[in-house]
């Protein structure tokens, strides 16, 4: 699927997918967090590409994403709670995880 005809809630399952990756570790909690976010089906598609996809692939889908969908600085607040609320799901927060979000946040804003 080319990613231009991702919905948001496709982007935001990718995007959270990615996020989840960060410190190699796809956590079940992790899991959780994303699929209360999309249905099982949608995560189940987006996470066949993501696993298809290398770093930069992905990044690239993130960003032309993000674009397609106009995303604004009140879109962008709501995607960065996400992003955080998957972090503080196991109850930790790596210096891993700390570095892809402040990453994610330079490369989306």
């Amino acid at each position: 699927m080319e990613q231009s005809h991702w919905t948001k809630e496709e982007l935001v399952a990718y995007i959270l997918l990615y996020a989840a990756h960060s410190n190699f570790d796809e956590a079940n909690l992790e899991k959780n967090v994303i699929i209360s976010k999309v249905d099982m089906q949608t995560f189940q598609k987006i996470h066949d590409e993501f696993d298809k996809d290398n770093d930069y692939q992905s990044l690239q889908k993130i960003i032309k994403g993000v674009d397609y969908h106009n995303y604004d600085s009140d879109d962008l607040k709501l995607l960065f709670v996400d992003i955080k609320t998957l972090f503080l799901s196991d109850g930790e927060y790596d210096i891993m995880e700390r570095n892809m979000f402040l990453f994610l946040n330079k490369i989306l804003n």
